[in-house]
């Protein structure tokens, strides 16, 4: 199980880097996918120390037309959420094995299911940290309902700044591929879930100053959500650095 780990890696490798105090930031985004038209909230915290680094995020889903969740009068209400909180372990930032971290998360959700995920990542990284990709591999432990044959989970997680040569705009996101058993209404079976949601964002600059940007993702999943196969939905967002 997966939602959205959409990490300011680039922003995040400079505060490991340097000790910096914590990149914090919320998002908004507007869900167009087929049968959604809701909005969800983000809010995401990274901070970098000497042992490793933490990162948590949390979702909160305003989807009062979902018939799973509807409540009489509660239009623009929270009817759903989603966190990840993460803890990378690395006491070695001066060895040669600097970029390799051990890695602990817990991902929960509102209606009942959580897994604990344990394992490695490896950080790539540019000379000035503009393009960044870490990939992790894990062990996963389901809570609450769901299973998985193959306990095991893959994350990527990469940004891009200044793409293109063009100041302040930023592509970044990730890719989960993780066991997941599920059983369909026709009896068929699939032993994984995919999930990636990459994004684009554009700096408004000093007018915000450079806090506000503007943009979006697109949600691409397979077996997802309950949902059987590959879905594609289309988000529009803002967010605000602190």
């Amino acid at each position: 199980m997966s939602r959205k780990t959409i990490l300011a890696v680039a922003i995040a490798a400079l505060a490991l880097a340097q000790g910096v105090k914590a990149q914090t930031n919320v998002q908004t985004f507007y869900d167009f996918g087929k049968g959604r038209n809701y909005v969800t909230t983000t809010f995401e915290m990274f901070k970098g120390d000497k042992f490793g680094d933490t990162f948590f995020f949390i979702d909160h889903y305003y989807n009062s037309t979902d018939k799973n969740y509807k409540v009489p009068n509660a239009s623009g209400a929270i009817n759903g959420s989603y966190f990840e909180i993460e803890r990378g372990i690395n006491f070695w930032q001066d060895s040669n094995l600097k970029d390799l971290s051990g890695h602990i998360e817990y991902d929960g959700t509102t209606w009942g299911q959580g897994t604990w995920c344990f394992g490695a990542k490896y950080f790539f990284h540019s000379q000035d940290f503009s393009k960044t990709l870490s990939l992790y591999a894990m062990y996963e432990t389901f809570r609450g309902f769901g299973k998985a044959d193959i306990p095991v989970k893959f994350t990527a997680v990469w940004g891009l700044n200044n793409l293109f040569g063009v100041k302040g705009l930023t592509f970044k996101g990730f890719a989960d591929l993780w066991g997941n058993n599920t059983v369909w209404s026709d009896l068929s079976e699939t032993k994984w879930t995919f999930l990636t949601e990459p994004q684009l964002w554009m700096n408004l600059g000093s007018a915000f100053d450079n806090h506000l940007d503007i943009g979006g993702e697109l949600e691409i999943s397979y077996n997802f959500a309950g949902n059987k196969g590959f879905m594609l939905n289309p988000c529009a967002g803002l967010r605000w650095a602190f």
